[in-house]
């Protein structure tokens, strides 16, 4: 079955050229030139992954990634004039999967979108163990895309989940920011050391409990109990 890819895209030369191209790849791409023509397709059709432009007509990607990440984890690549360092961190940190700045190569976002596509294929890390799982406070859950903590369930992105996994399952190893990026994520060139952080950050924010260790020109660590 093909990936059905949404491109959210109001320039009509932009939209065309990615949709022919990842059509080229075998994907099905479908597009709409607004958040309410995306909202609508969504609702019909799904998507497994979303192509986002930052700047649309009908509102800002950003705020639409919020909005998706209260019901999914759809993946989502941006796509922006913006080539601040600063919007790249916020699109990473509110959920997003990659992010692309203008003016950039179709073929390049078919590599990207095809990475994401490929990590989630084959994407087999397995749960902890049940009698880990039953005694652990904190553990990332897959099937529900989730972490539990004490038993209550706390929303993460996608990659906040992984790099939560990552930690807990090698307890009191040092990761230097580079080694969570190629473990955590898709197209690790496309986060930077301060994704990283961020990241971290986040976690600790959202699990207070969690004892991430920060090791001062190293990098971090799960604290062994």
């Amino acid at each position: 079955m093909q990936n059905r890819i949404l491109i959210i895209e109001d320039e009509p030369s932009i939209a065309d050229a990615l949709q022919f191209t990842l059509q080229g790849e075998g994907l099905l791409a479908l597009h709409a030139a607004t958040l309410r023509e995306a909202r609508q397709i969504l609702s019909e059709k799904g998507a497994d992954l979303l192509v986002l432009d930052v700047g649309l007509p009908d509102g800002n990607g950003f705020d639409f990634c919020r909005e998706l990440r209260q019901t999914t984890q759809v993946p989502v690549l941006f796509l922006t004039a913006r080539q601040s360092e600063v919007d790249r961190i916020v699109g990473l940190e509110i959920g997003g999967d990659d992010y692309v700045t203008k003016p950039f190569s179709p073929r390049e976002v078919a590599a990207r979108v095809k990475a994401i596509l490929r990590r989630i294929a084959t994407q087999s890390i397995p749960p902890a163990p049940a009698e880990q799982v039953e005694s652990a406070s904190i553990f990332a859950d897959f099937t529900r895309a989730c972490a539990m903590v004490h038993g209550v369930s706390v929303e993460l992105t996608r990659n906040e989940l992984h790099l939560l996994h990552h930690l807990q399952t090698h307890p009191g190893q040092v990761f230097s920011r580079r080694q969570l990026m190629v473990a955590v994520w898709d197209v690790p060139d496309a986060a930077t050391e301060r994704t990283v952080d961020a990241h971290i950050k986040t976690l600790r924010k959202k699990i207070p409990q969690a004892p991430i260790e920060t090791h001062r020109g190293f990098g971090y660590s799960w604290q062994q109990s």
